[in-house]
Order: C-alpha cells, then sequence, then structure tokens
C-alpha cells in the first residue's frame, strides 16, 4: 500500500470497515499520536467512512430493489 493509498479496504466487508474505523476514532481521541499519523489515520478513516456509505447505500438500494446511484451517496439517510 503506497502512501495515500488505501486499497486493501475496497475488499472489506462493511463490518470489519465499520470496527476499523470505531478504533481509528478510538486511537485518534487518545491524542497521544504525532500529528503526522493522526493525519495518516483520519485519511485512512474518510476512505473507510467512504466505502461503509457506499456499501450501506448498495444494501439500502438492494433491498428497495433497485440499481444503486452514485447521487445517492451524497444524501443521508
Amino acid at each position: 500500500m503506497t502512501e495515500g493509498s488505501f486499497d486493501d479496504i475496497a475488499d472489506m466487508p462493511y463490518e470489519t470497515a465499520r470496527d476499523e474505523l470505531a478504533e481509528l476514532v478510538e486511537q485518534m481521541q487518545r491524542g497521544t499520536m504525532p500529528l503526522d499519523l493522526t493525519v495518516r489515520l483520519w485519511e485512512r478513516g474518510e476512505a473507510l467512512a467512504q466505502h461503509c456509505e457506499t456499501l450501506l447505500l448498495a444494501a439500502t438500494e438492494r433491498i428497495r430493489g433497485e440499481e444503486p446511484d452514485e447521487t445517492d451517496a451524497k444524501e443521508p439517510f
């Protein structure tokens, strides 16, 4: 994985991504890490959150019997 690239996230199931995101939040809230590590964790957290949102949208659309629409990803549930 190159810096700023989180290719491993694309294959994660929702639960794995959600749990890792929760752990990252806990680590950052402690406030004991150097700034550069905190920023990298923040960036990974953003990627994890986007992945979770995409998976939730796909599940919602599947339940509704619709195809996922990229514009719906911007709307809250």
